[in-house]
């Protein structure tokens, strides 16, 4: 443990010493640091949480969750109206709101957006066939027509993919991505792009509140030690980042704590978990997959990985989306586990072997298999072998759904604020053969796992409201929870840490920084 301090404290030390000779930020604007790059600000491509964060400031959507986890209008006049038979969605749209190439928002221009990201959206799935059609009756008026009521479409529309796009730029790009520009309605417009950083300018025509700053400078990081030293030595103003490694993690908290830097915190909505390759041998059988779950020692994992700073976590769907939070996945119980194995021959002289892949670039994710290999040597050793092995995340996801890993640990965070956002991306197939996904996101999210049950219960979630569609999506994870397709490690909050100069970071209900918020303050 010294000899691991000693060389995390020489890392510091050397990043620190990297960017001392780096002239320090004078002007008014504000340098955000993150991990890793932005590939593009296509609303239609844009997968990660980075790149999400930069069009929240870049551009609107007709709803947002504020920081009580509420449905409030934003581009949209007020709260949709629904018809009684629950088939036709009604939305105002507000007036005098420009794209920032002066193309006036409107219902047509909400219409081009949605059409568009429900042809060529890489996350085109959250939509579905929901819609069935969509009308602009008048100039600000939006109207969905649904193939079936849907409770879960009021989320949607506050997805990030959805914010709206300028017709008059993209009209040459309604069928393929425009990777490195984004023309929408939002608090700022984007000066300059390139993978590596991207500056960001207030709008001064934005309808609403104007941004308290002149504008941010977003810089990625390669790796954690540069982005812990950039702000350590203050050539940073906010660093943003689920990726730098837990120590530092941990010495980031203590130091918001001693008042040194401030620290802000979003709601806990990003799952960490282990998927689990069901069409193949091992984990075809049920049986060790209950055996493997009950083997994972979660509280040890947070312990001495996270510092305790991220909770041990026994659903898919977190907390904050549930009015009761109920732990629904296995336990750990070696001894359980044991029993289990010895049933299914192993023990005595005949391991299981387990090979677990992880995402190389991600610190965290390697010390969540190492302490999960430690624990089984100690407890299990005569019945489980387990085989590590790191691979870098893009490579990962481009392979989950080719049957590349047998076990798999990455995380989730829902593209919208509702346990549905959870639930469908790891759970829900279109083409099921005998309990195993052959079409459908289960495949996408490497387990192949499926129920026909589950998919009828999504069904019928459309159509309810309120603690019935609740008590029924909490009533396909229990399902799931009983076929254990996914072990569920742990539960994180994004946060961000600045300068004591710098406003303390504000995160929206959706775990979304609001870059606009963050202002100098005279000390």
């Amino acid at each position: 443990m010294q000899n691991k301090l000693f060389i995390s404290f020489f890392i510091c030390l050397l990043s620190v010493t990297q960017f001392s000779c780096v002239p320090k930020n004078n002007s008014k604007r504000i340098i955000v640091a993150s991990f890793g790059k932005v590939e593009s600000l296509d609303p239609a491509r844009v997968t990660t949480l980075k790149a999400f964060q930069l069009l929240a400031s870049l551009g609107d959507t007709l709803y947002k969750i504020n920081s009580d986890g509420k449905l409030v209008p934003e581009l949209a006049l007020d709260m949709p109206i629904i018809s009684d038979d629950k088939l036709k969605i009604t939305i105002n749209l507000k007036e005098n709101i420009y794209f920032h190439d002066g193309t006036q928002f409107d219902a047509k221009a909400m219409k081009f957006t949605i059409d568009r990201f429900r042809r060529i959206g890489i996350n085109n799935y959250i939509l579905g066939d929901k819609i069935n059609s969509i009308e602009t009756p008048s100039k600000f008026k939006l109207v969905f027509n649904l193939n079936k009521p849907s409770s879960s479409i009021n989320a949607l529309l506050t997805s990030i993919n959805l914010t709206p796009i300028s017709p008059t730029f993209y009209k040459d790009y309604s069928n393929k991505f425009l990777n490195d520009n984004f023309i929408g309605t939002g608090k700022y417009f984007l000066k300059n792009f390139s993978n590596e950083k991207q500056l960001i300018e207030p709008n001064n025509k934005y309808w609403g509140l104007k941004p308290k700053n002149d504008g941010i400078n977003f810089i990625g990081y390669e790796n954690s030690s540069s982005l812990y030293g950039a702000l350590k030595s203050k050539q940073v103003d906010v660093l943003l980042s689920n990726s730098i490694e837990d120590i530092q993690r941990n010495d980031l908290n203590l130091s918001s704590k001693e008042k040194k830097i401030r620290e802000g915190i979003a709601p806990e909505t990003q799952i960490t978990f282990i998927s689990l390759r069901t069409n193949s041998y091992p984990f075809n059988n049920l049986n060790i997959r209950l055996a493997l779950s009950k083997s994972i020692n979660r509280n040890l994992i947070s312990k001495k990985v996270s510092y305790n700073l991220r909770k041990p976590l026994r659903n898919i769907v977190p907390p904050i989306f549930k009015e009761i939070n109920q732990d629904l996945w296995p336990e750990y119980n070696p001894k359980e586990a044991r029993i289990i194995l010895e049933k299914e021959g192993f023990c005595n002289g005949n391991k299981l072997k387990f090979p677990l892949t992880y995402r190389s670039n991600v610190p965290s994710d390697k010390l969540i298999s190492l302490i999960i290999q430690e624990d089984i040597k100690n407890n299990l050793s005569d019945c489980i072998s387990i085989d590590i092995n790191g691979v870098e995340s893009t490579t990962m996801y481009e392979n989950l759904s080719k049957g590349v890993y047998p076990a798999a640990i990455y995380d989730w965070t829902g593209l919208y604020s509702d346990p549905e956002a959870y639930l469908k991306p790891l759970l829900s197939c279109s083409q099921i053969v005998e309990n195993l996904c052959e079409e459908g996101e289960s495949v996408l999210s490497g387990s192949f796992w499926a129920s026909k049950q589950i998919e009828n219960l999504f069904n019928e979630s459309d159509s309810m409201v309120g603690n019935y569609r609740l008590n029924n999506l909490i009533k396909i994870e229990k399902i799931a929870s009983e076929s254990i397709p996914y072990i569920p490690l742990w539960i994180s909050s994004q946060k961000a840490w600045s300068q004591n100069k710098i406003s303390k970071p504000i995160f929206n209900g959706a775990g979304i920084i609001s870059l606009s918020d963050l202002e100098l303050i005279n000390e």
